[in-house]
Protein backbone atom coordinates (compact mmCIF):
# COMPACT_ATOMS: atom_id res chain seq x y z
CA UNK A 1 0.00 0.00 0.00
CA UNK A 2 2.98 2.68 1.11
CA UNK A 3 4.86 1.86 -2.56
CA UNK A 4 1.37 2.31 -4.42
CA UNK A 5 0.86 5.32 -2.57
CA UNK A 6 4.86 6.76 -2.82
CA UNK A 7 3.74 5.79 -7.00
CA UNK A 8 0.90 7.83 -7.38
CA UNK A 9 2.56 10.69 -5.56
CA UNK A 10 5.67 10.71 -7.97
CA UNK A 11 3.22 10.61 -10.92
CA UNK A 12 1.28 13.48 -9.32
CA UNK A 13 4.73 15.30 -9.42
CA UNK A 14 5.69 14.44 -12.44
CA UNK A 15 2.71 15.49 -14.27
CA UNK A 16 2.70 19.07 -12.38
CA UNK A 17 6.79 19.05 -13.38
CA UNK A 18 7.10 18.08 -16.74
CA UNK A 19 4.92 20.58 -18.53
CA UNK A 20 6.40 23.26 -16.76
CA UNK A 21 9.55 22.41 -18.06
CA UNK A 22 9.02 21.56 -21.47
CA UNK A 23 7.39 25.20 -21.33
CA UNK A 24 10.79 26.34 -20.31
CA UNK A 25 12.25 24.30 -22.81
CA UNK A 26 10.52 25.85 -25.38
CA UNK A 27 8.51 28.51 -25.65
CA UNK A 28 10.27 30.64 -23.12
CA UNK A 29 13.25 32.46 -23.73
CA UNK A 30 17.02 30.68 -23.12
CA UNK A 31 17.36 32.62 -19.55
CA UNK A 32 13.90 31.06 -18.35
CA UNK A 33 15.54 27.80 -17.70
CA UNK A 34 18.37 28.71 -16.08
CA UNK A 35 15.85 30.46 -13.56
CA UNK A 36 14.56 26.96 -13.06
CA UNK A 37 18.26 25.49 -12.72
CA UNK A 38 19.89 28.47 -10.37
CA UNK A 39 17.26 27.69 -7.48
CA UNK A 40 17.18 24.00 -8.07
CA UNK A 41 21.75 23.96 -7.90
CA UNK A 42 20.91 26.42 -4.76
CA UNK A 43 18.14 23.99 -2.91
CA UNK A 44 20.45 21.22 -3.72
CA UNK A 45 23.68 22.59 -1.99
CA UNK A 46 21.01 23.39 0.42
CA UNK A 47 20.28 19.61 1.14
CA UNK A 48 23.91 18.62 0.60
CA UNK A 49 25.80 20.59 3.31
CA UNK A 50 22.64 19.57 5.53
CA UNK A 51 24.37 16.36 5.33
CA UNK A 52 27.75 17.56 5.19
CA UNK A 53 27.44 20.04 7.29
CA UNK A 54 24.32 19.07 10.38
CA UNK A 55 23.62 22.19 12.51
CA UNK A 56 26.36 24.73 11.13
CA UNK A 57 24.00 26.96 9.64
CA UNK A 58 26.94 29.80 8.62
CA UNK A 59 28.86 27.00 6.42
CA UNK A 60 25.42 25.82 5.07
CA UNK A 61 24.86 29.01 4.10
CA UNK A 62 28.49 29.75 2.73
CA UNK A 63 28.32 26.61 0.74
CA UNK A 64 24.62 27.20 -1.21
CA UNK A 65 26.30 31.37 -1.49
CA UNK A 66 29.15 29.11 -3.44
CA UNK A 67 27.04 26.96 -5.29
CA UNK A 68 24.87 30.49 -6.78
CA UNK A 69 28.53 31.98 -7.87
CA UNK A 70 29.74 28.79 -9.65
CA UNK A 71 26.43 28.48 -11.36
CA UNK A 72 26.18 32.20 -12.29
CA UNK A 73 30.38 31.57 -13.70
CA UNK A 74 29.18 29.31 -16.23
CA UNK A 75 25.89 30.49 -17.38
CA UNK A 76 27.23 34.04 -17.66
CA UNK A 77 31.18 34.29 -17.37
CA UNK A 78 32.83 34.44 -20.97
CA UNK A 79 36.48 34.59 -19.96
CA UNK A 80 38.66 31.98 -19.50
CA UNK A 81 40.27 33.80 -16.15
CA UNK A 82 36.79 34.20 -14.52
CA UNK A 83 36.48 30.36 -15.10
CA UNK A 84 40.16 29.67 -13.63
CA UNK A 85 39.65 32.38 -10.96
CA UNK A 86 36.61 30.67 -9.46
CA UNK A 87 37.48 26.77 -10.28
CA UNK A 88 40.82 28.15 -7.93
CA UNK A 89 38.84 30.19 -5.01
CA UNK A 90 36.53 27.83 -4.42
CA UNK A 91 37.54 24.59 -3.42
CA UNK A 92 40.49 26.57 -1.34
CA UNK A 93 37.21 27.74 0.76
CA UNK A 94 36.13 24.25 2.44
CA UNK A 95 39.36 23.88 4.30
CA UNK A 96 39.67 27.82 5.37
CA UNK A 97 36.23 27.47 6.74
CA UNK A 98 36.67 24.30 8.51
CA UNK A 99 39.90 26.08 10.17
CA UNK A 100 37.96 29.12 10.79
CA UNK A 101 34.70 26.69 12.47
CA UNK A 102 36.79 23.82 13.44
CA UNK A 103 33.91 21.89 15.00
CA UNK A 104 34.50 18.33 15.71
CA UNK A 105 37.58 17.44 15.18
CA UNK A 106 37.06 13.64 14.00
CA UNK A 107 34.84 15.42 11.23
CA UNK A 108 36.70 18.14 10.22
CA UNK A 109 38.57 16.25 7.29
CA UNK A 110 35.39 14.99 5.60
CA UNK A 111 33.92 18.85 6.08
CA UNK A 112 36.32 20.53 4.87
CA UNK A 113 36.52 18.24 1.38
CA UNK A 114 32.88 18.38 1.29
CA UNK A 115 32.94 22.35 1.65
CA UNK A 116 35.23 22.36 -1.52
CA UNK A 117 33.73 19.61 -3.21
CA UNK A 118 29.96 20.24 -3.04
CA UNK A 119 29.76 23.74 -4.79
CA UNK A 120 30.99 22.56 -7.92
CA UNK A 121 28.87 18.79 -7.64
CA UNK A 122 25.95 20.55 -7.61
CA UNK A 123 26.68 24.08 -9.07
CA UNK A 124 27.92 22.95 -12.56
CA UNK A 125 26.13 19.70 -13.92
CA UNK A 126 22.44 21.82 -14.10
CA UNK A 127 24.16 25.27 -15.39
CA UNK A 128 25.59 22.81 -17.81
CA UNK A 129 21.89 22.04 -19.07
CA UNK A 130 20.89 25.57 -19.19
CA UNK A 131 24.36 26.25 -21.63
CA UNK A 132 22.78 23.49 -24.01
CA UNK A 133 19.43 25.61 -24.00
CA UNK A 134 21.28 29.08 -24.36
CA UNK A 135 24.02 27.97 -26.70
CA UNK A 136 22.11 25.67 -28.97
CA UNK A 137 19.00 26.55 -29.35
CA UNK A 138 16.20 23.97 -30.37
CA UNK A 139 18.73 20.94 -30.36
CA UNK A 140 19.62 22.06 -26.94
CA UNK A 141 16.42 21.71 -25.60
CA UNK A 142 16.45 18.53 -27.29
CA UNK A 143 19.59 17.52 -25.68
CA UNK A 144 18.56 18.28 -22.00
CA UNK A 145 15.53 16.25 -22.72
CA UNK A 146 18.12 13.53 -23.83
CA UNK A 147 20.08 13.74 -20.68
CA UNK A 148 16.91 14.02 -18.38
CA UNK A 149 15.10 11.32 -19.76
CA UNK A 150 18.65 8.99 -19.54
CA UNK A 151 18.06 9.84 -15.72
CA UNK A 152 14.47 9.54 -15.20
CA UNK A 153 13.38 7.18 -18.03
CA UNK A 154 15.98 5.13 -16.70
CA UNK A 155 15.00 5.40 -13.19
CA UNK A 156 11.30 4.95 -13.93
CA UNK A 157 12.43 1.55 -15.93
CA UNK A 158 14.86 0.53 -13.41
CA UNK A 159 12.28 0.62 -10.59
CA UNK A 160 9.58 -1.57 -12.91
CA UNK A 161 11.86 -4.21 -13.68
CA UNK A 162 13.72 -4.19 -10.28
CA UNK A 163 9.87 -4.68 -8.82
CA UNK A 164 9.38 -6.99 -11.33
CA UNK A 165 12.59 -9.25 -11.71
CA UNK A 166 14.69 -7.76 -9.23
CA UNK A 167 16.40 -10.52 -7.59
CA UNK A 168 20.28 -9.85 -7.38
CA UNK A 169 21.46 -6.96 -5.42
CA UNK A 170 23.45 -4.42 -7.10
CA UNK A 171 25.67 -2.16 -3.99
CA UNK A 172 23.48 -3.84 -1.03
CA UNK A 173 26.59 -1.82 1.73
CA UNK A 174 24.73 1.63 -0.45
CA UNK A 175 21.34 1.02 -1.88
CA UNK A 176 19.41 -2.14 -0.43
CA UNK A 177 16.80 -1.96 -2.35
CA UNK A 178 18.50 -1.40 -5.96
CA UNK A 179 18.84 -4.83 -8.16
CA UNK A 180 20.96 -5.87 -11.24
CA UNK A 181 18.05 -6.47 -13.00
CA UNK A 182 16.23 -2.77 -12.16
CA UNK A 183 19.81 -1.45 -13.66
CA UNK A 184 19.43 -3.57 -16.87
CA UNK A 185 15.68 -2.39 -17.05
CA UNK A 186 16.98 1.41 -16.91
CA UNK A 187 19.41 1.02 -19.32
CA UNK A 188 16.72 -0.47 -21.98
CA UNK A 189 14.47 1.97 -20.95
CA UNK A 190 16.68 4.69 -21.21
CA UNK A 191 17.95 3.11 -24.28
CA UNK A 192 14.52 3.26 -25.92
CA UNK A 193 14.10 6.61 -25.14
CA UNK A 194 17.23 7.69 -27.01
CA UNK A 195 15.74 6.05 -29.86
CA UNK A 196 12.36 7.66 -29.88
CA UNK A 197 14.13 11.07 -28.79
CA UNK A 198 16.47 10.67 -32.36
CA UNK A 199 13.01 10.52 -34.29
CA UNK A 200 10.98 13.14 -32.70
CA UNK A 201 12.37 15.51 -30.08
CA UNK A 202 16.34 15.30 -31.08
CA UNK A 203 16.85 15.03 -34.23
CA UNK A 204 20.20 16.43 -34.14
CA UNK A 205 21.23 13.00 -32.22
CA UNK A 206 22.73 10.74 -34.40
CA UNK A 207 20.63 6.99 -33.94
CA UNK A 208 23.92 5.39 -33.37
CA UNK A 209 25.14 8.26 -30.83
CA UNK A 210 22.20 8.02 -29.28
CA UNK A 211 22.38 4.49 -28.45
CA UNK A 212 26.10 5.08 -27.27
CA UNK A 213 25.29 7.90 -25.53
CA UNK A 214 22.06 5.80 -23.45
CA UNK A 215 24.87 3.15 -22.54
CA UNK A 216 27.47 5.26 -21.32
CA UNK A 217 25.55 7.94 -19.61
CA UNK A 218 22.86 5.54 -18.18
CA UNK A 219 25.45 3.61 -16.37
CA UNK A 220 27.57 6.54 -14.84
CA UNK A 221 23.98 7.98 -13.97
CA UNK A 222 23.06 4.77 -11.99
CA UNK A 223 26.43 5.80 -10.15
CA UNK A 224 25.72 9.07 -9.39
CA UNK A 225 22.69 7.49 -7.97
CA UNK A 226 24.44 5.61 -5.86
CA UNK A 227 27.20 7.92 -4.90
CA UNK A 228 24.15 10.39 -3.36
CA UNK A 229 22.76 7.58 -1.58
CA UNK A 230 26.46 6.46 -0.11
CA UNK A 231 26.04 10.32 1.13
CA UNK A 232 23.00 10.14 2.99
CA UNK A 233 23.99 6.42 4.25
CA UNK A 234 27.26 7.54 5.92
CA UNK A 235 26.03 11.25 7.23
CA UNK A 236 22.48 9.01 8.44
CA UNK A 237 20.06 10.70 6.42
CA UNK A 238 17.22 8.78 4.52
CA UNK A 239 16.20 11.31 1.84
CA UNK A 240 17.66 14.67 1.30
CA UNK A 241 14.79 16.72 1.76
CA UNK A 242 11.16 16.33 1.24
CA UNK A 243 10.39 19.45 -1.23
CA UNK A 244 9.00 16.69 -3.67
CA UNK A 245 6.36 14.99 -2.50
CA UNK A 246 7.36 11.04 -3.42
CA UNK A 247 10.49 11.71 -4.09
CA UNK A 248 12.27 13.26 -1.33
CA UNK A 249 14.57 16.68 -1.78
CA UNK A 250 15.73 17.95 -5.00
CA UNK A 251 18.77 16.26 -4.71
CA UNK A 252 17.42 12.88 -4.56
CA UNK A 253 15.78 14.13 -7.64
CA UNK A 254 18.74 14.71 -9.61
CA UNK A 255 21.02 12.79 -8.42
CA UNK A 256 21.52 11.13 -11.81
CA UNK A 257 20.92 14.35 -13.67
CA UNK A 258 24.10 15.86 -12.76
CA UNK A 259 26.03 12.93 -14.40
CA UNK A 260 23.55 12.67 -17.08
CA UNK A 261 23.53 16.36 -18.36
CA UNK A 262 27.61 16.75 -17.33
CA UNK A 263 28.07 13.22 -20.23
CA UNK A 264 25.66 14.99 -22.65
CA UNK A 265 26.89 18.56 -22.72
CA UNK A 266 30.47 16.91 -22.84
CA UNK A 267 29.40 14.79 -25.52
CA UNK A 268 27.92 18.13 -27.41
CA UNK A 269 30.69 20.24 -26.92
CA UNK A 270 33.52 17.42 -27.98
CA UNK A 271 31.84 15.35 -30.73
CA UNK A 272 28.80 17.48 -32.14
Amino acid sequence: MAAASNLVLRLATAAIGVPIILALLYPAPHWAFFALTLPASMVCAWEFFEMTHAGDRVAQVVGVLLSAVVALTFFFGSDVRTFVTVLVLVPLVGPLLTLARLGDMQTAALRAVAASFGPLYVGIPLTLLALLRKNYGSDGSGYILIALGLAWISDTGGYFAGKRFGKHKLYEAVSPKKTVEGAIGGLVAATLWTIVGHFTFAKALPLADGIALAILGTTLGQMGDLVESLFKRSTGVKDSGNILPGHGGILDRVDAVLVTGSVVYLYVLWVR
